[in-house]
């Protein structure tokens, strides 16, 4: 399986979230930028469309050793051969891990989402890949946040690399670094940035300089 190391920068990429720009030329931009996992999230996109979306994104990613991970859904995961699928709450009824697992093979990547501690725990038992966790700050995509408060509680416990996401920026990433987060995920602070690829490094950088300290 490919192992996911501490230190690591995921990009959720989105059509929602990108002042206008595709998923593609957000992808290399923020490749390029040295992020480290991408995700194609898109919801409302039909079949063949996704399909075509992910081969690209796919294709960007494994020229560069990023790791490509497509939302929701293991069967196209599988069809467009990403290194792996994460599955929200509501993905678990249809695809819960022993049977996302064998739909993607015994190598893939799979990643669960988490919002409570409560949730984290019984995740973090199941054995998925990564867990993340969040939304951590405010964000346009969730209509709660659950804070810092428990971030210190996961990493105590986590048996994988644990994502930390919701809300994170360059204003409060030190504050998330400073509770022990080692990984984090984001979607508008880096897509939505003027320069993408410089966003993308700048964030690459703080979780490069607190793993040295």
């Amino acid at each position: 399986m490919s192992e996911i190391k501490d230190r690591s920068l995921y990009l959720v990429v989105t059509g929602e979230c990108g002042r206008g720009r595709k998923a593609v030329e957000i992808a290399r931009r923020a490749v390029s930028g040295g992020v480290d996992i991408l995700q194609m999230r898109e919801k409302d996109k039909p079949k063949r469309e996704l399909m075509r979306i992910g081969r690209q994104l796919c294709s960007i990613c494994k020229e560069k050793e990023v790791k490509f991970i497509v939302n929701d859904d293991p069967v196209l995961a599988r069809k467009v051969n990403a290194d792996g699928v994460h599955l929200g709450q509501e993905d678990l009824s249809a695809y819960p891990l022993k049977k996302a697992r064998k739909i993607l093979g015994p190598d893939s990547i799979i990643g669960v989402s988490t919002h409570s501690f409560k949730q984290f725990t019984k995740a973090n038992k199941e054995g998925f890949d990564y867990i993340a966790f969040g939304p951590i700050f405010p964000t346009k995509t969730k209509s709660y946040f659950i804070g810092t408060r428990d971030i210190e509680k996961v990493l105590k416990i986590a048996k994988k690399p644990v994502f930390f996401i919701g809300g994170i920026n360059l204003a409060n990433i030190d504050k998330l670094l400073s509770c022990g987060a080692k990984n984090v995920a984001l979607i508008r602070a880096i897509a939505e940035a003027n320069d993408i690829a410089r966003a993308a490094a700048e964030f690459k950088n703080k979780l490069t300089i607190v793993g040295q300290v």
